[in-house]
């Protein structure tokens, strides 16, 4: 995973549970069975490269849980910035603060604490993280197999020239993960008549939670099965990020970054692209509510 390193490199030095090169996505590919991939918290990838300076579609480190280290190798000292799920963030051991622009010297290791709160974190260093594209995207797509591999102890990962001034702020706001509740408003359709009366009521009455099994494919859920009012599938049909589908066993899942093209299942709803990062961000067993909108 090297390339053009015309502003030094990345070691890796903890790859954490699961730590994914992204940037925005490969949009305008769906027809040819590529999905979007991409960051899964869109708004947190975009603050990270705002704060080192970056353009919004620069790559970032996506962490899980358990944070990541890297060692700037740049020959002079450059910015990066933490944000995501809350975390602890050292340099050299020191402690760093998180959501903001941080200078840090040639030879520092860069290091995300196992996050406080929410799931996915991401480290934007000044130049974006430089691997080759593929398909016009810098991002891993874990479903599909396109982009690089998952980071792993020893790669050395390509820093991208510096491209001008970065904002040193002093507050951040931003909305945290969710703690006691997902709410997720759901816009019913193109498929909600395939459910009864009583599995739509159902939808806005909170009963489920965050499953294990969750990941960059999709928010899985544990609870009862929504009541189907038509037997057999459908044709395979694209899909949306944020469509809701249910397969068999009759409990949501909710598409996220790298989730499928097609799929046979009937899909009760879409949730708006501006609830997603929250999404993102929930836990396994953290309880689930839907909001249903009519169309």
């Amino acid at each position: 995973m090297t390339g053009p390193a015309a502003g030094g490199v990345l070691e890796v030095v903890r790859a954490g549970a699961l730590t994914t090169v992204q940037d925005l996505g490969r949009t305008g590919l769906a027809h040819l069975g590529v999905p979007r991939a991409g960051a899964v918290d869109l708004p947190a990838h975009r603050l990270a490269n705002r704060l080192v300076g970056n353009p919004a579609g620069a790559a970032t480190l996506e962490t899980t849980l358990t944070g990541c280290a890297v060692r700037v190798r740049a020959g002079r000292p450059v910015s990066v910035a933490v944000t995501g799920a809350p975390c602890p963030v050292r340099i050299d051991g020191r402690p760093a603060p998180w959501g903001t622009t941080v200078r840090v010297s040639d030879g520092s290791v860069v290091e995300l604490d196992a996050a406080r709160a929410g799931v996915r974190g991401y480290l934007a260093v000044a130049g974006g993280v430089a691997v080759e594209p593929v398909l016009g995207s810098r991002s891993t797509d874990l479903l599909s197999g396109l982009g690089p591999e998952p980071l792993s102890e020893g790669v050395r990962l390509p820093i991208g020239g510096e491209r001008g001034w970065a904002p040193h702020p002093d507050i951040v706001p931003v909305p945290g993960p969710p703690v006691t509740e997902l709410v997720l408003p759901l816009v019913l359709g193109p498929r909600d008549d395939w459910f009864t009366p009583a599995a739509l009521r159902l939808l806005g009455a909170g009963a489920w939670r965050v499953s294990a099994a969750s990941n960059r494919v999709g928010l899985r859920t544990e609870g009862p099965s929504l009541e189907r009012a038509r037997g057999g599938e459908l044709p395979s049909e694209g899909v949306v990020t944020g469509a809701v589908q249910v397969p068999p066993d009759g409990r949501p899942v909710v598409f996220l970054a790298d989730h499928p093209t097609t799929g046979g299942y009937p899909v009760v709803g879409v949730v708006p692209e501006e609830a997603l990062a929250a999404a993102a961000q929930a836990v396994p067993g953290l309880a689930v509510r839907f909001v249903p909108l009519r169309r």
